[in-house]
């Protein structure tokens, strides 16, 4: 009996790996996939459950690096992180005391704050950014030579 609910808990992992494409049940379904052949063979449930989670742990464990290394290769980044290592201009001087700051970023004004609270950096210089906050780039003045 124990066969059938192995068995039914490996389509489950299956379905749930299918619909969602993000390499989030697949060792688990490894692992119910060696439990149901443990279950074939041996009626000790105790036995049948260690074996499902070490497999699924080892699975995961030594395989998951692989498989995202080589099936995640393709993602697109997003707008908004995309955005992240591009330099743009100050069109409006950037003071986060003052909440001041406006940056030219591929042909679009965008709001921006210093990613150093103290740091000023003035209209007409180059910055890079560091990360996206909401609506709001986090920019560092870029130094020149690097």
């Amino acid at each position: 009996m124990d066969s059938i609910y192995w068995l039914v808990a490996l389509i489950i992992l299956l379905l749930i790996e299918i619909f969602t494409l993000g390499l989030a049940s697949i060792w688990f379904a490894g692992g119910a996939l060696v439990a149901f052949f443990i279950s074939l063979f041996s009626d000790n449930i105790i036995l049948e459950i260690v074996v499902f989670i070490i497999v699924s742990f080892v699975l995961l464990y030594f395989t998951r690096p692989i498989a995202v290394k080589y099936f995640n290769n393709k993602r697109v980044k997003t707008n908004y992180e995309s955005l992240e290592g591009s330099t743009g201009k100050v069109l409006e001087t950037i003071d986060n005391f003052n909440e001041t700051g406006v940056v030219m970023l591929n042909g679009l004004e965008w709001t921006a704050r210093a990613y150093e609270d103290s740091a000023v950096i003035k209209e007409g210089k180059k910055v890079l950014v560091k990360k996206v906050s909401g609506v709001k780039l986090i920019v560092e003045e870029e130094r020149e030579g690097v």
